[in-house]
């Protein structure tokens, strides 16, 4: 195996033993005086150069601190050590969790919930409801029960009654709904009057009036803010040229 070549020989020309000093000399001869130095300036210069340690009562030298830009020497070169005008110190694992979920929660709030949101909240009210307005909803007895689609049907701003449980067939157009509807409340049906304001069915979420040739079975299966059986749906006047309302809170209260 081959000698491991490290190191370099003493100056000094009676010595040939390998150093590691940065003045390459033997140890007999590390002395600057013992080899006539000729880095003397240098060193001097070196050492003009250095800086005492800024913690106060210490007269060791010198590491620059990365933080605060002060020199310190190895025993005071942490920040903690020289109590440094830039330590951040580090918050507690659970104060930092709550920290951040605050912020989530503020950021969060104001915003409207989003529309899927609303429609998850439908169906799951529309459900629970589905078994009370199977006792109380009025409508065609002769239709059969498979048939049967229930709402709570809210009613014109102008009607006595703010709502009226109620069932159709599902195989129903809106345009039928609506004329059996406004018979069961006693409501003005003017839909054949061309200059009459139109009673139209709505959607209680976003206002938005439905075709009246539209059938109830395609309304039950939209992708997109269906209708559910058990729910709400809003009947009102409109103009001819508005095909939604301007505020469904009007008629919904939703708890």
């Amino acid at each position: 195996m081959a000698e491991l070549d490290i190191g370099k020989h003493c100056q000094v020309e009676t010595c040939n033993l390998k150093v590691f000093f940065i003045c390459i000399f033997s140890l007999e001869h590390r002395n600057r005086d013992s080899h006539t130095c000729k880095e003397v300036g240098i060193i001097e210069q070196i050492k003009s150069t250095s800086y005492p340690c800024s913690f106060q009562g210490c007269s060791g030298k010198e590491v620059i601190c990365l933080q605060c830009q002060k020199h310190f020497c190895l025993t005071h070169r942490h920040q903690s050590d020289h109590e440094c005008e830039k330590l951040e110190v580090a918050k507690p694992r659970m104060a930092a969790t709550k920290e951040l979920v605050q912020k989530i929660v503020e950021s969060k709030e104001g915003q409207k919930p989003k529309g899927r949101r609303g429609a998850k909240n439908s169906e799951t009210a529309a459900k629970v409801a589905l078994m009370k307005l199977k006792q109380q909803a009025v409508g065609d007895k002769g239709l059969p029960q498979m048939e049967r689609t229930y709402f709570q049907v809210y009613l014109p701003k102008e009607s006595k009654d703010l709502c009226k449980p109620m069932f159709f067939c599902s195989k129903w157009s809106v345009g039928k709904v609506v004329d059996y509807a406004a018979s069961l409340a006693s409501l003005k049906n003017n839909n054949n009057v061309l200059s009459a304001k139109k009673l139209r069915l709505c959607h209680p979420l976003t206002g938005e009036a439905f075709q009246m040739d539209d059938t109830l079975q395609s309304l039950l299966t939209l992708s997109e803010s269906p209708l559910y059986n058990g729910g709400n749906v809003i009947l009102e006047y409109l103009e001819n040229d508005l095909t939604s309302l301007n505020d469904v809170s009007e008629y919904i209260t939703l708890k």
